[in-house]
């Protein structure tokens, strides 16, 4: 049985009496690139960052490569490479001389591959990172968390300060990185599109909860949208299992289910004596709807 990279049973956290997570369970197998989808202040990074092992669970526990994330040993925190939200660069040093600190702290640095990310990329290494813009200190920290070659990379919304086309281009580059089957990727977003362009499963994270885990295309298949056209003026209660959303107006309703099997179609327009139209959403559209 492949072990899980990431694991999680009924993961909580509580500060000051808030809640900030509670009861999340989780395994990811290696060779994933997982995104991490929610709205701002729903959890995301006090996830990553508790499965990370920065800060102990209120309850629950978490592992990383099958150890405790809070008492991860040498060997396997050198798997593991993190991009924080707000980086940790030190201020006064050029980007250069900050790639070289990180790369002596490491027994192993892809200097060639980080050389070619710097050109490509467009780091200014020779500058203080001090006068850097905030997308160059996304490169750059991203960098400083790539030239190990980590199984494991988790990336806290690490394009956010980039315009659209060289946000495409830094997470089209992320990926060819990460193609290995052994590698894993957990990147974390509040810009939809993002995700849907790089990630092969979801986790979306909903007033601390995990609303949803799996693959992309399941929770596409899962959630669509149903137009219902009646013959007649439709009834008060539709009877539709496991609707998020539902909007009626006589003979007409629009319907926004999760857990959606087509033979549910045949059902719905002989109960209801109307023609039913199944329409796929996209991801940005599911995760509207999950959060309406």
């Amino acid at each position: 049985m492949t072990e899980s990279v990431v694991s999680a049973r009924h993961l909580g956290k509580t500060i000051q009496d808030r809640v900030i997570l509670h009861d999340i369970s989780l395994d990811l197998p290696p060779g994933n690139v997982v995104g991490v989808l929610g709205k701002n202040g729903a959890g995301k990074t006090t996830l990553l960052e508790t499965l990370l092992g920065f800060s102990r669970p209120t309850t629950g526990s978490s592992a990383l490569f099958g150890e405790d994330s809070f008492t991860l040993p040498a060997a396997i925190k050198r798997r593991i490479g993190f991009v924080p939200q707000q980086d940790e660069l030190v201020s006064t040093l050029t980007g250069g001389q900050q790639l070289s600190l990180t790369a002596a702290l490491h027994r192993r640095w892809n200097r060639p591959l980080i050389a070619g990310l710097c050109a490509a990329w467009e780091v200014p290494t020779a500058r203080r990172i001090q006068a850097l813009s905030p997308g160059e200190r996304q490169k750059l920290s991203t960098l400083l968390a790539l030239g190990h070659e980590p199984e494991l990379l988790i990336l806290d919304e690490p394009a956010s300060s980039l315009d659209p086309i060289a946000r495409r281009q830094f997470l089209q580059q992320i990926l060819e990185i990460a193609s290995a089957q052994t590698r894993t990727i957990l990147f974390s977003t509040h810009i939809v599109s993002d995700l849907e362009r790089v990630a092969n499963r979801i986790w979306i994270v909903r007033d601390g909860t995990l609303a949803w885990q799996g693959d992309l295309d399941a929770l596409k298949e899962s959630v669509v949208r149903l137009n219902i056209h009646g013959r007649t003026a439709l009834p008060e209660h539709l009877d539709i299992p496991d609707i998020v959303s539902c909007r009626a107006d006589g003979a007409r309703a629009t319907v926004v289910v999760s857990g959606w099997d087509d033979s549910q179609a045949r059902d719905i327009t002989q109960r209801l004596d109307a023609d039913v139209e199944v329409e796929s959403l996209s991801l940005e559209d599911i995760f509207v709807e999950l959060h309406r």
